[in-house]
């Protein structure tokens, strides 16, 4: 009786995992009864109870779920669904104090003033960042209870006492003292180093007051890390709580990257060990350093080392859900290895960090959050699973985080100091950068992560012309310049593991990574090392849609167990199938050369609905030609699987020079009108200097349909691959293939089922849709001849 029940359910934290993790913890000493729940995922609920009233109806009924029905006493909040009503609440504040702070500026904001802005709302970050974590250390003990609860509410009736109060709370909490009559631990971890407060309204301190009164205990940082960035994130807002990635997504690629050839090492020591029988062989009090029990401590001392020293980069962290993931699986084994050890009658002690993780993240309000949610992670799995946080300081130095871009290193003029102070400030431009070069990534022993994913044509627009050129320049050898900015990572990670720099890698794609150029990367991956998991089609929600992804797991060819699909498999191809024969590799054969296209590209308001399209062409021109010569039917993809929308295009030959074109009045007049005024100051040299033409009007394509009588096209993706026939004079658009062929031979092959599989291999997918590309999936398909005849029976 009267023993510590605190200290006894800590003890029973380090082994319940021997006990294959119960859904219900209890200590007991035969007085008091504390009966703890332990379901995964959900809010844990204290039952506490004495013999006095141990006959109460509430409390029979605990019992009697104990031992026989633990699933009544599960709780029914979801610790995912607490986490998402706190970081709505403080999302709320962020919010108030971004709309607030930004009525300081005028309606005319220069490029330096919204530089302005985005440090304001970083200083935002880094104070709701010190808020969230304040809230977490008073619910786990770290704080005196319930300390900063009280400042907010007491803050209320006077904010400016309140933001005085929380600075002189922050700088203590830096470097440990005290505060009134309690006493502050040292905090340390960057997180305090500066101790910038904002004076909060009435109603934000309401709403931080209302938040207090939560147990932070439980919050789930990879969600929280995630809501709040959004929230700090205007483009982002759209999204808040409504997605966010589950830890069982990022397990599935972090466990075959990271965990599995350490478990199987892990496997093959404890068996070795318990063939062994090591208790049977400690020595006796006199006789410490005798052998073999000296050498099966070393075994297990070498092991966890070895946990201890594995080094994870995230080099695209976002608020870093991937290391906070690949952190927990390591504690995780690593206590498994503490309490084996235990049982065999060795002491070890806890030697995983938040220390052996890496980060590379370009955008300020993450990579600020990251090193919070890996904390907060950190100290919050060490007290679920029995061990102290009692260490000096609290939290740890994060020095392998970087803000940075990953790709590339920008070099600037004297004047320019920063790249944001280049394209933001008063040397804005341009010429303000002399030039980039490659991004440096450091060693470590595991890459994991989600690259952006931002297809080829749309990298333009997201990330400038200037840095996409040099880009393209610095890996145009080994990226082909059509790639999808996520290649970029994959090169980036397969360079460290061939030059030894990294062990294993494991990295996220859009489906397109399977084909085209993207391809390319992943064919560079098997020929200096192997793929040995992939996930070819899996659910994802990217920007609060339902897409699909591939993961990717390399090496250097050392694993030789390969998984596709949760499958074992002989081996992995670079379009991540299975097959014996590796198609990814099929030539382009000259047979099929001048057959296969893309259709043509507007980027402007050049096509007509066909009443304006008749008027044009019922219009008499000066050059006396027909203004059909210029303005043709336009097909879509739209027109092709749906109802033909009749529609027509202003279509100017390439070899028409502005003058000639001119001769087609009423066409060159509506273009003159319409589409001159968005290209005069294009950034494409070729849209710019001949503003009259399509963006890319392909001639090839109709020199190739000029003779026939009509054509075969398909949508380039679609769900159900269809072949169609259209007649010239058409313009095909460039979302259709387009095959210059009107033999029905021809098309009963490209409708075939072999044809069928050969495109879903080869091509990629636009989420759930496969995407049709001539050059692969065409110009390799090895057509049987007309003329071959079937073989007897």
């Amino acid at each position: 009786k009267h023993k510590n029940l605190d200290a006894a359910y800590q003890q029973l934290q380090l082994y319940r995992e021997s006990l294959l993790n119960p859904p219900l913890l209890v200590v007991c000493d035969f007085d008091r009864y504390i009966v703890k729940t332990n379901f995964t995922g959900t809010v844990q609920i204290v039952h506490e109870f004495t013999n006095a009233d141990i006959d109460r109806p509430e409390n029979l009924r605990i019992l009697r779920a104990l031992f026989s029905e633990p699933e009544f006493l599960k709780p029914q909040r979801t610790t995912a669904e607490v986490t998402k009503d706190l970081a709505a609440q403080i999302a709320e504040i962020a919010m108030s104090l971004q709309s607030r702070e930004s009525r300081e500026l005028t309606d005319a904001k220069t490029r330096k003033e919204m530089n302005f802005t985005q440090k304001r709302n970083l200083r935002i970050a880094r104070f709701l960042n010190r808020i969230v974590f304040c809230f977490f250390a008073e619910s786990t003990s770290l704080l005196p209870k319930k300390l900063f609860s009280e400042i907010a509410k007491s803050g209320i009736d006077d904010p400016k006492l309140f933001a005085e109060t929380l600075e002189k709370l922050f700088a203590v909490m830096a470097k440990g003292g005290t505060f009134g009559k309690d006493k502050i631990r040292h905090f340390n971890g960057h997180l305090f180093e500066e101790s910038t407060v904002f004076e909060l309204t009435e109603s934000e301190l309401r709403a931080l007051a209302t938040a207090g009164e939560a147990d932070w205990q439980f919050i789930e940082p990879s969600i929280m890390g995630t809501l709040f960035e959004r929230a700090l994130d205007e483009n982002q807002r759209s999204q808040l709580g409504a997605h966010y990635t589950s830890e069982t997504d990022i397990k599935t690629l972090v466990e075959p990257v990271l965990m599995s050839p350490l478990r199987r090492e892990w496997s093959e020591i404890k068996s070795e060990l318990v063939a062994a029988d090591v208790r049977r062989l400690k020595p006796s009090a006199g006789k410490k350093n005798e052998s073999p029990y000296v050498g099966c401590y070393k075994k297990l001392e070498a092991f966890q080392k070895k946990l201890s020293a594995m080094s994870v980069l995230d080099p695209a962290c976002g608020s870093g859900n991937f290391l906070y993931v690949s952190l927990q699986l390591l504690l995780g084994l690593e206590k498994e290895v503490i309490t084996f050890a235990t049982q065999l009658g060795f002491k070890l002690s806890p030697q995983v960090s938040v220390q052996q993780l890496r980060a590379i993240e370009i955008n300020p309000y993450a990579y600020e959050l990251a090193q919070v949610s890996v904390q907060i992670g950190f100290l919050q799995w060490r007290r679920d699973n029995g061990f102290d946080n009692d260490r000096t300081p609290v939290l740890q130095n994060l020095d392998g985080f970087q803000n940075e871009d990953a790709l590339l290193v920008p070099h600037f003029r004297s004047k320019a100091k920063t790249l944001k102070e280049a394209q933001a400030g008063e040397h804005a431009g341009d010429d303000a950068l002399k030039f980039y070069t490659e991004r440096e990534w450091p060693s470590a022993d595991v890459i994991v992560g989600n690259p952006p994913f931002l297809g080829d044509k749309l990298m333009r627009g997201e990330l400038g012309d200037y840095y996409v050129e040099h880009l393209r320049q610095i890996y145009e050898n080994k990226i082909p310049g059509q790639s999808d900015l996520c290649c970029y990572w994959f090169e980036k990670a397969r360079d460290l593991i061939e030059n030894k720099k990294c062990k294993r890698a494991g990295l996220l794609a859009t489906q397109g990574i399977r084909g085209g150029a993207n391809r390319e990367v992943l064919k560079r991956i098997k020929e200096t090392g192997d793929i040995f998991f992939a996930e070819s089609s899996r659910d994802w929600i990217l920007a609060g849609a339902n897409v699909h992804v591939s993961m990717v797991g390399f090496d250097n060819g050392t694993e030789a167990e390969k998984i596709l699909d949760g499958k074992k498999v002989v081996g992995i191809q670079p379009n991540l199938s299975s097959l014996s024969v590796d198609i990814s590799t099929a030539e382009k054969l000259k047979a099929n050369e001048g057959v296969g296209f893309i259709g043509t590209t507007k980027k402007a308001p050049l096509d007509l609905i066909e009443s304006l399209a008749l008027k044009l062409l019922g219009s008499p021109n000066p050059n006396g030609k027909p203004t059909s010569d210029v303005l043709v039917p336009y097909l879509n993809a739209e027109d092709v699987v749906r109802r033909n929308a009749n529609t027509w295009i202003i279509d100017f030959p390439v070899t028409l020079s502005e003058s000639d074109a001119a001769g087609y009045e009423s066409a060159f007049r509506h273009v003159k009108e319409n589409v001159y005024p968005l290209r005069v100051d294009h950034r494409e040299d070729v849209q710019r200097k001949f503003w009259w033409r399509l963006a890319r009007p392909c001639p090839e394509v109709k020199e190739s349909l000029q003779p026939l009588s009509r054509f075969l096209v398909t949508s380039i993706v679609s769900k159900y691959r269809l072949f169609a026939w259209h007649e010239v004079p058409v313009n095909p658009d460039h979302a259709l293939a387009v095959f210059a062929r009107e033999d029905d031979y021809f098309f009963g092959v490209l409708h075939s089922r072999f044809h069928e599989v050969w495109a879903l291999k080869q091509g990629t997918r636009l989420e759930t849709r496969p995407r049709y590309t001539p050059t692969t999936c065409f110009e390799t398909f090895p057509f049987p001849f007309s003329d071959d005849l079937s073989v007897p029976p």
